[in-house]
This record gives structure tokens, C-alpha cells and sequence, in this order.
């Protein structure tokens, strides 16, 4: 088969006269195809910058049309891409594992759906600029079907243009012999201070904002509504499926059975500080036990172990160790549950199924209300609402109750930072009427 390549501009007699001659040939040749590329008479001139002056009447009249027809298709295939809007994902400190494993887990459709096109954009500081230029690269050339565009950004003042998502992973060092809390705490504080404003002037108004990481995720959602008063409180969730789904491995080890059939277990508090991994609400599901049923049939897990010594002992004691196990993970286990949770944002959490978060209080279960407490939630048409249905017991609120303290104290040491900084933001954020019941609330001696 012969194949004729013609090219040239839009507005050319000669192309127009070639033309004529290529589609003659191929309507009249076995085997003789023609494939044509016509270019805007100024993009033509900036690439090639020839131009013929030999002209005739008839051809300009044809390359007349040529530029004409060029144009609407060039009008349509605009209209198109403008009708695809892609969502524009932001995440910051991306030179970490954590994006590196969640840029396949969000651009191969099964967190948004596979008519859904999205662009990342990474966002880091410039001495990680090689870092991100690498990550970009690869991605690009994994040519996902659904990656519209990634970018990498080092400029803090491009930052969340136009976002629909911002998953939030910056974490700080913690050395606990060289720095204490308030220090910590002031450095989340400065890190939420540069981003909320720009959130607010920069992304789209509907924006969903994700913390994670390893560190401080309920303070950093708490701190990025307070230095964002105008950014949704509904629209801020701390991650807590990493700790969830830690727990539930290791449920599924003493049970011998597999993870995925452990459900409903439930992370309350400070996800990435003090938390308690609550079981009585949790089922098995495909359990090989004496009792046989329907794959949709649930064993409560409390009934099944046994040994209640384990539970009150070993599990509860690991939970220290299943922190420390999360933290130390290199990437897989939060990648996979942010796009879980934004999975479940977007299209709901499977009918029945508990999904624990971090978000504002407003007084559920008896928690005190204003500070990020994760807790049980159902996601359902793109929206999140607190199971309060579920009954706890007298054990479980006074855990809850304690708590509440350390998030109440965490909270109060951020605002004390805040108004030593920043004075007139303090009285806009918070009254002292309200600092003061605040602190009541407080046992004695804890700050």
C-alpha cells in the first residue's frame, strides 16, 4: 500500500491544487491512501517561514475554503475539550512516597470513575524540583488514559489554582528530646497559615480538602478551617483508614481468616496522636466458623475471639505499636487510603459499612464541639454524615471524654501560638470568652 503524506498551510494554493491531485489519485488508485495535515497560515509561517507567490484564481478561491474549514474544525475541537473539564487535584510535600504511590491509585479510574479525566499538580519547595520533574516524567510516560496533565510546582504563590481536591501530607520531624509539643504544634501552625489564605484565594469554593500524612493530621485540618474561615468545615477530613485498616490486619491474623472480611472497626480521637480502635461494632464476614450463612451474613467479632484476654491485653497494648507501624510505612498503606476515602467521596462508601474520619465536631456522642475528632461517618450522594445511630457505652464515652482533652489542649496551644503572632487574626478566629470555657474544660494541670 502506498501512503502519501501532505502537508502544508491552510490558506495555500499550492496545498489546495496538491490536494486535488492526492484525492483524485486516491479515488482512482487501489492501495493509495492520503493523510493530510494542514496548519493556521501563522503557525505554519513561525515553524517554516516559506511562502510561495506563484498564485492563481481558482487555487486561492480553494485554499480560501481550506482555511475556513481549518478554522471550525480547529472552533469544534476546542468546544470539546472546553465541555471536559478535568478535577484538579493539588498535593503538597509530593516528593514524598506517599504521592509517589498515589498518582497511579487516582489517574487509573477507579477512584473517580473511568469517564473521568483529572490533573495533578505537585507541589513542593524548590530544592525538591529535580524530585518532582522525575515523578512527573514517569507518570507522564505510564500514559494513563484519564491523566489530562501533571505539573510540578515550586512557586507558593501558584498554589491550589483552581483545585477541586488538595490532599495535604506535610508532616514535621518529630524529635522529641530536641523539641517540645509547642513546637510542633507552631510548625503546623506556619505550615496551615501559607496555605489556608491561598486556598481560599486560589481554589474553587466547593474545594475538598484532605489531611494526611504520618503527624498532626487532625491539627492540620483544624488549623487550615481556622486560618480558612471561609473554606466548608464539611468539606475538611483528617484520614484515618491507615489506622483502620492496621487494626484490621491485625484482627485477621489472630482470626486466621482474610482482612477484607473484617468490617465496621472504628478509630475515634486524635488519629495520629492518642486514638482508641473501638471493636464493638466490628464484623466478620466469610468467617469459617460453626455458624455458616449467606456471604452477606456478619459475625459480630467480639463474639468471636475468644479469648478476652487478648483483646484486653495484647490487642489494646499493640495499639502503640500498630501507630508506630503506620507511621513507618514507605508509602502503600496511606496512598491507598486517601484514594479509598476520596473513592468513597465521590461515589459512597458500600451500604452498611463504617468509614472513620476526622472531622468538625458539633457536639456528637457528647464531644465537645470545635476541635477535629475522627469518628464513624457514611459517605452518600458526594457528602459525609456522622453515624450517630450507633450506641457506645459508658466505657467507650469515657474514653471518648479523655480524648477530647488532648485534642482540646492541642487546639488551645495552637490558638495561644496564634495569638502571640498574630494578635488582631487571634480575636478575628476566636473570642476569649471562648478560650476561657475552653479551658475549663480542661483537667487540671494539663497545660
Amino acid at each position: 500500500m502506498a501512503k502519501l503524506v501532505l502537508a502544508g498551510k491552510a490558506n495555500c494554493p499550492y496545498y489546495a491544487k496538491a490536494e486535488l491531485l492526492a484525492d483524485y489519485l486516491q479515488a482512482n488508485l487501489l492501495d493509495f491512501k492520503v493523510h493530510k495535515i494542514t496548519q493556521h497560515p501563522d503557525k505554519w509561517e513561525h515553524h517554516y517561514g516559506i511562502t510561495s507567490m506563484m498564485l492563481s484564481e481558482e487555487m486561492l478561491d480553494i485554499a480560501e475554503e481550506n482555511l475556513q474549514a481549518h478554522i471550525e474544525i480547529e472552533k469544534e475541537e476546542e468546544e470539546i475539550k472546553s465541555l471536559i473539564k478535568p478535577l484538579q487535584i493539588w498535593i503538597t510535600s509530593a516528593s514524598g512516597p506517599i504521592c509517589y504511590q498515589l498518582i497511579p491509585l487516582l489517574a487509573n479510574g477507579e477512584v473517580f470513575g473511568m469517564t473521568t479525566e483529572i490533573s495533578i499538580h505537585l507541589l513542593d519547595t524548590s530544592q525538591f524540583k529535580e524530585v518532582l520533574c522525575g515523578i512527573v516524567m514517569e507518570a507522564e510516560d505510564m500514559a494513563f488514559p484519564l491523566l489530562r496533565s501533571i505539573s510540578e510546582h515550586t512557586e507558593i504563590d501558584e498554589a491550589f489554582v483552581q483545585a477541586d481536591i488538595i490532599i495535604v501530607l506535610d508532616d514535621v520531624l518529630l524529635n522529641c528530646e530536641a523539641q517540645s509539643l509547642e513546637n510542633y504544634i507552631r510548625e503546623v501552625s506556619e505550615i496551615c497559615q501559607v496555605y489556608a489564605p491561598l486556598i481560599e484565594k486560589n481554589a474553587k469554593s466547593e474545594v475538598r480538602v484532605i489531611s494526611s500524612g504520618k503527624t498532626f493530621v487532625n491539627l492540620k485540618a483544624m488549623m487550615i478551617m481556622t486560618y480558612g474561615p471561609s473554606i466548608k468545615p464539611e468539606n475538611v477530613i483528617a484520614i484515618a483508614t491507615s489506622w483502620e485498616s492496621a487494626a484490621k490486619a491485625m484482627l485477621a491474623r489472630k482470626l486466621n481468616m482474610n482482612a477484607a472480611g473484617v468490617k465496621d472497626v472504628i478509630v475515634w480521637g486524635n488519629i495520629t496522636g492518642c486514638n482508641y480502635i473501638d471493636l464493638s461494632h466490628a464484623k466478620l464476614y466469610g468467617y469459617d466458623c460453626a455458624v455458616w450463612g449467606p456471604a452477606n451474613f456478619p459475625h459480630p467479632l467480639l463474639n468471636m475471639i475468644y479469648d478476652s484476654k487478648w483483646i484486653h491485653s495484647e490487642f489494646q497494648s499493640a495499639q502503640s505499636s500498630l501507630s508506630s507501624q503506620v507511621c513507618h510505612c514507605v508509602g502503600m498503606l496511606p496512598a491507598h487510603a486517601v484514594a479509598t476515602v476520596l473513592r468513597y467521596w465521590y461515589h459512597g462508601s458500600p451500604p452498611g459499612d463504617i468509614v472513620s474520619v476526622g472531622i468538625l465536631t458539633k457536639g456528637q456522642f457528647c464531644i465537645p464541639e470545635g476541635i477535629v475528632f475522627s469518628m464513624p461517618v457514611r459517605f452518600q450522594n458526594g457528602n459525609w454524615e456522622v453515624m450517630t445511630e450507633l450506641e457506645i457505652n459508658e466505657t467507650t464515652q469515657e474514653v471518648l471524654g479523655r480524648l477530647a482533652h488532648e485534642l482540646i489542649q492541642e487546639k488551645l496551644i495552637a490558638l495561644k501560638e496564634i495569638k502571640e503572632m498574630h494578635p488582631y487574626r487571634a480575636d478575628k478566629i476566636t473570642s476569649k470568652k471562648y478560650l476561657h470555657q475552653e479551658m475549663e474544660t480542661l483537667p487540671t494541670g494539663s497545660l
